[in-house]
């Protein structure tokens, strides 16, 4: 399993990993439909980088870091396909978001979750994420804010 550096090619899996998550638990949302219908423009053109984890080239999992106005970027639309749960993917595309918000000299890394997701959660604190106070968000699901400053 390898983790790269989207690329067009990749838009349609990254859409349906998503999907496939965010419609299992909740219902998908008009800021969901903007990010995952023009990821390049909404993430990349910002700023930002998606990371795809590849198994034997078919995409299994990824995530997304969107930069903030404050410095910091915001690790977004990060899934691991239903196969591949438990297998440490997660673990180790959040690494990479780790990584490379520092290689881009960035602040702190943000997310948005909901207390629905335990095992998401249980990931985010092993790795070094703390509970913020509510904040404004686009999602009716988010009800879990954490940073992790660098």
């Amino acid at each position: 399993m390898i983790i790269v550096e989207f690329e067009p090619a990749h838009a349609a899996a990254f859409r349906s990993l998503n999907e496939a998550w965010i419609e299992k638990y909740f219902v998908l949302e008009a800021k969901d439909r903007e990010v995952l219908n023009h990821p390049e423009g909404q993430i990349i053109a910002k700023g930002g980088q998606i990371f795809m984890a590849l198994k034997d080239g078919t995409p299994v999992g990824c995530a997304a870091l969107m930069r903030m106005s404050d410095g910091g970027f915001e690790v977004a639309k990060m899934t691991v396909a239903e196969t591949q749960r438990g297998s440490g993917l997660g673990r180790r595309l959040m690494q990479r978001c780790i990584d490379a918000g520092a290689e881009a000299g960035a602040t702190r890394l943000y997310l948005e979750t909901s207390s629905h997701l335990a095992p998401a959660l249980a990931l985010y604190r092993a790795m070094g994420f703390r509970d913020l106070p509510p904040a404004d968000t686009p999602y009716a699901r988010a009800d879990v804010f954490m940073e992790r400053p660098y």
